[in-house]
């Protein structure tokens, strides 16, 4: 283990103990050597030691996945990302009709569809259960105009995820382990319905109650949410994963999988996605002290991930963690290794102190979907109070605790930091409407609009 990881591996630890995160695996390429390490168990009920090969959910990192096949038609001249969805889907029917007919495959790569886009729901586990899905998508409101603010959106991952089954001809997770999984040897990746994964270790998620640690249920998210949310992989895989998309295109066999100018062409910025930096095809880009990263974060029912590689620097990190709180450690693992790694440290932005009169403006309740939170004013700063509404991983799944009080300051016009975990960090931006008034409070990836 080298030093750099060591120390790395040393403040997770750390934040596990404190957090009481029950399992954490972590991996690291970075020039040419791998290092990798489990720590913690895979449930508190039923504990088994977490090791690199433990498999978790990876969550959102699956749309990528889902973009890079989608990338693969494209080089086979069965999709242009700019052609409106309907030509390959003509029953694809929005709340919007103009949306529906006008919506591209680069919206909802970009998450600029401007639709509700946190629904869940259960179909079962048969082939047709994402084409249920897609048409029950088509009473989700239209929040914001088509393609203009981003906003991040789950169920336009549940369109792109469906386009493939179309083209294909095939199921999704069929065509993703023909196209992606086996030409580049990914043997530890799965998707739920599959029982096989089940014979290797695997960890459950868990959530904070009433200050104990408990397992979270339901495990799975459904076979609707795969091409959205679906993958399950371990950290070794997700930097196989990293190899490939920073290189040229062919698996380590020397296969070739897709052109090297698409993978780039999913690196290029489409759109500003406020906190989150810039918008590429799936990919988040973020530079930082001169290192310019991609990656993308995943979230499940008590499992969080985090995944990100710097081509120039030849790295790649992947976080995988089995309790909601470990958010707080994938989003720290991101400035530790860019500190460990390239000497480059994230400072907090400076506070800018604004007069109750001027932060009335923003008080009131926002909301997108199952996201809820009202804004009110405390000691002169603005504090975000969730509210839970339930929604995951059906629309019928109660609402479970809600997170702390988490205060936000401003340090530019219009946009604002988080100081209170599990928000400590988090950038958020205000978007007003043509009369000025504040319409949007974008934060956690969501532009949630003003309703109260």
């Amino acid at each position: 283990m080298n030093k750099p990881f060591q120390e790395l591996t040393s403040r997770i630890q750390k934040e596990m103990k404190r957090l009481r995160v029950p399992g954490v695996a972590v991996g690291v390429w970075h020039r040419g050597r791998e290092h990798s390490a489990g720590f913690g168990v895979t449930s508190v009920e039923n504990p088994l030691p977490v090791t690199p090969e433990t498999l978790f959910q990876t969550g959102s990192i699956s749309k990528t996945y889902t973009a890079t096949i989608l990338m693969q038609l494209v080089e086979q001249g069965k999709l242009d990302l700019d052609e409106p969805v309907r030509k390959y889907l003509p029953e694809l029917k929005l709340s919007d009709e103009s949306v529906a007919e006008q919506v591209t495959t680069r919206n909802l790569l970009t998450h600029t569809g401007g639709w509700v886009g946190d629904y869940f729901n259960d179909f079962g586990n048969g082939s047709d259960a994402n084409e249920r899905m897609v048409k029950d998508i088509a009473r989700l409101p239209q929040i914001q105009p088509l393609g203009k603010i981003w906003s991040y959106n789950n169920t336009g991952f549940n369109i792109a995820a469906r386009l493939i089954e179309v083209l294909t001809g095939k199921p999704y997770e069929i065509a993703a382990q023909e196209m992606l999984f086996d030409p580049l040897g990914l043997g530890m990746t799965f998707f739920y319905p599959s029982d096989i994964f089940f014979t290797h270790r695997f960890v459950v998620g868990h959530h904070r109650e009433h200050g104990r640690m408990l397992v979270s249920r339901p495990w799975a998210i459904g076979r609707a949410g795969n091409g959205v949310g679906g993958v399950i992989s371990n950290v070794n895989e997700l930097l196989k994963y990293a190899r490939f998309h920073m290189g040229d295109g062919k698996s380590e066999n020397g296969r070739r999988v897709i052109a090297r100018k698409s993978l780039k062409a999913m690196r290029v910025a489409q759109i500003n996605a406020g906190g989150r930096g810039e918008m590429c095809i799936t990919w988040f880009r973020n530079e930082i002290g001169g290192v310019t990263r991609f990656g993308h974060g995943g979230a499940t029912h008590g499992q969080q991930a985090y995944f990100f590689f710097v081509p120039e620097k030849d790295f790649a990190l992947a976080i995988l963690t089995n309790a909601d709180e470990g958010g707080i450690i994938t989003a720290n693992a991101i400035g530790w290794a860019h500190e460990l790694y390239f000497g480059v440290k994230t400072k907090a932005p400076k506070h800018i102190e604004l007069k109750k009169s001027e932060l009335g403006q923003y008080v009131g309740r926002y909301q997108i979907g199952t996201e809820c939170f009202d804004l009110k004013i405390k000691n002169g700063m603005l504090v975000l109070q969730n509210i839970p509404l339930g929604g995951f991983p059906t629309p019928d799944t109660p609402p479970g605790p809600a997170l702390p009080p988490m205060r936000f300051a401003f340090y530019e016009k219009e946009k604002l930091v988080g100081l209170d975990e599990p928000g400590k960090g988090a950038i958020a931006d205000v978007i007003r409407g043509a009369d000025g008034r504040v319409e949007f409070f974008r934060v956690f990836g969501r532009a949630h609009k003003k309703i109260a």
